[in-house]
């Protein structure tokens, strides 16, 4: 079967010279990326690469030297170090990366969100307009789950999607955004939110033999109705039936800015003897996903693999541990689009995802200026996958 790169139709001029700037909190998946664009465009043949319009087309890294340094006071500044003019601009920020940390009056101080997305609009604003196009890749939308007003409170990923547009901001790529229509707050330019299922799929059947993928072994569950969407395409791409858990929230007070829940309630057909695949955009601390699990487990569930694009664990590791040694949860799969723990990354429950190659692919085709709509489409990729995991092909990784 021919390389997946060799087979993308890359001919078409590049919109400017390719340069990637990443934040410190994304450097590792920025790193792997890169690698991904300099092997393939230096194996990549085409009777224009010598050509002016292909200038710098072939590189030792597309990373360009950028810093955001800061003063005792714990104020910031954005360098760039390098000349971006003309460059087709990709800019990678972790805004969850709380490993990240600065000095603040003497202490050390670790990174919020609100830093990672101020030293992110400080780099903009260091770019001064020069770049042909600016791209930013935040693969955690930045204050997503703030992303309607039900009382008198703030619309902060409104404001700050239009903060990033009015900068200068062509394009904004995101990935699994908790809702896709805070892309309202800005209808006149580029967001694409990226679904990861073939990830979560090709992972979980590199780590686990013997599954049945078909209706009567296996079931596709949302925890709540917010994620209905991501499960309804899992189910109907692998031809397994789905169910959901709703919330019963008391409204009568509020804990941690919420609604506390109350109880989980299931619709769905009969689990017993299935394999579960719970489906949703995060794991916060992981109270709800587990609960989901072990109600699961007394309606005699087999095996339980959750899919979470983004693996938080606010509340730490230690409740995951337990639900394993109980038999509540096999395997839980998450991404490397945002920090993840040494720690995490040793649990014989964890599998990570790699998303570096996707990317890389996107930032490819768009620089470019070519449609990454296949690239958004996984179905034809998944149904592949699958074959080849039933037929014995697929290589399993231990």
């Amino acid at each position: 079967m021919p390389k997946r790169e060799e087979k993308r139709n890359l001919e078409s001029i590049p919109v400017g010279s390719l340069g990637i700037i990443t934040l410190d909190g994304c450097r590792p998946l920025a790193e792997q990326v890169d690698s991904y664009l300099v092997k393939w465009r230096q194996e990549r043949e085409s009777e224009h690469k010598g050509s002016l319009a292909f200038s710098g087309y072939q590189r030792d890294s597309y990373l360009l030297k950028a810093r955001v340094p800061r003063f005792g006071s714990g104020e910031g500044k954005g360098e760039i170090l390098e000349s971006v003019r003309g460059t087709d601009l990709y800019i990678l920020v972790d805004v969850l990366n709380y490993a990240e940390t600065y000095s603040l009056c003497g202490h050390e101080n670790h990174m919020s969100p609100d830093d990672h997305f101020q030293d992110l609009k400080r780099i903009i604003a260091a770019v001064g307009g020069k770049a042909r196009r600016i791209t930013v890749i935040m693969p955690f939308l930045y204050e997503s789950r703030q992303h309607k007003r039900t009382a008198r409170e703030s619309l902060d990923c409104a404001i700050a999607l239009q903060e990033l547009v009015h900068m200068g901001v062509d394009n904004i790529i995101t990935f699994d955004a908790h809702d896709p229509r805070v892309q309202n707050a800005i209808p006149l330019n580029g967001f694409e939110t990226v679904q990861t299922p073939y990830q979560f799929i090709k992972g979980l059947l590199r780590h686990v033999k013997g599954l049945q993928i078909d209706s009567d072994h296996m079931m596709v569950i949302s925890p709540d109705e917010g994620g209905m969407r991501r499960a309804i395409y899992i189910a109907n791409v692998l031809g397994i039936d789905m169910g959901m858990f709703y919330k019963r929230r008391d409204y009568r007070k509020i804990v941690n800015g919420r609604n506390p829940i109350i109880s989980h309630e299931f619709l769905g057909s009969d689990v017993s003897g299935k394999d579960m695949i719970i489906v949703d955009d995060m794991i916060s601390s992981g109270d709800s996903v587990l609960e989901v699990a072990a109600m699961l487990k007394e309606k005699n569930a087999r095996n339980i693999f959750v899919f979470s694009t983004f693996g938080l664990f606010t509340g730490g590791l230690a409740k995951f541990d337990e639900a394993y040694k109980r038999g509540d949860i096999s395997r839980i799969l998450t991404t490397n689009l945002i920090y993840q723990t040494p720690e995490l990354l040793e649990k014989e429950w964890y599998i990570s995802c790699d998303l570096s190659k996707y990317i890389a692919y996107i930032i490819d085709t768009l620089n470019h200026d070519s449609s990454i709509s296949d690239l958004l489409n996984p179905n034809k990729r998944i149904q592949d996958i699958v074959q080849r995991y039933n037929s014995g092909e697929l290589e399993m990784e231990v």
